[in-house]
């Protein structure tokens, strides 16, 4: 453990931030995954509600800065491709 007073203080801060950051991917690889269900499963409206889950958790995890916008933006336009494909939207 650090000796200096502002480095246990980021020591803490740094904790929080690890903890958070591991819900939101958490929570992300979920959306993601039901989505992917949703695709197998084949029908057209779970398939639209899945996306716009897994988009809005994949928008949260940029404004927290878990994720940069490039790769939430990669994500979605898959999801978008792999929908389409199915036949939803």
């Amino acid at each position: 453990m650090a000796n200096i007073k502002s480095q246990i203080k980021r020591v803490k801060t740094n904790e929080k931030a690890r903890l958070r950051n591991k819900s939101v991917g958490s929570s992300i690889k979920t959306a993601v995954r039901k989505f992917g269900d949703a695709v197998t499963a084949g029908d057209a409206a779970l398939i639209s509600v899945e996306l716009r889950t897994a988009s809005a958790a994949l928008d949260v995890a940029v404004q927290k800065g878990v994720l940069h916008k490039n790769s939430a933006a990669n994500k979605k336009s898959s999801m978008a491709k792999a929908a389409a494909k199915a036949g939803a939207r």
